[in-house]
């Protein structure tokens, strides 16, 4: 019986996911990780290093692996990469400064040969603000179609708002939740044997 084989059963015994929660500073990783815990939002620090979130959502145990994104803790985000099943990439659609840059970190990690078979869900966030990019803009501005198929990866953009309370929409594009439900799926089927 070979090693993956062996991970992949206990990891199907466990029904464990784990989830790299990564970004630019201030894009809102905190923010969305606390909201899917049912957590206050109204007042985030910065994470300095990472913290860990574990939520149960639809009988999967799901750590969260929220690590800062600030330029001098960017370098240490390899240290994170082992057994990661799925990355959420958090875009602050509202700054159109700092896309360029966003975009090359992006590239950066996808990448990266222990990432290569994790599931990627970028969440276009803070829908709410009027001069927000559309989850369409942030998929064309980061070229995913480019990025994300040169290595067979799946993926897709979810717009969403971190602030915004409950399920409601804003403008029509809070789907935090479901984007979430759409990488769970999309791990459990590479990941998990079914009966």
């Amino acid at each position: 019986m070979g090693l993956l084989t062996i991970l992949r059963k206990v990891k199907q015994k466990e029904k464990e996911m784990r989830l790299l929660v990564l970004g630019m500073d201030n894009a809102g990783k905190t923010s969305i990780v606390k909201r899917l815990n049912g957590d206050d939002v109204r007042d985030v620090s910065p994470t300095l290093g990472f913290s860990i979130i574990s939520i149960k959502l639809k009988d999967y145990n799901l750590n969260f692996w929220d690590v800062g994104g600030q330029k001098t803790i960017r370098t240490y985000w390899k240290n994170y990469f082992e057994q990661t099943d799925g990355i959420i990439w958090v875009v602050d659609c509202a700054d159109h400064s700092r896309l360029e840059g966003c975009s090359e970190e992006l590239y950066k990690l996808l990448d990266e040969e222990r990432l290569a078979g994790a599931s990627l869900l970028v969440l276009a966030n803070k829908q709410d603000l009027p001069d927000a990019l559309s989850p369409k803009e942030v998929e064309e501005v980061l070229d995913l179609k480019g990025a994300a198929s040169s290595v067979q990866r799946h993926w897709r953009v979810e717009g969403c708002s971190a602030l915004n309370p409950g399920d409601e929409s804003v403008n029509g594009n809070d789907n935090l939740r479901s984007g979430v439900e759409w990488l769970i799926e999309d791990i459990a089927a590479r990941v998990f044997m079914y009966d």
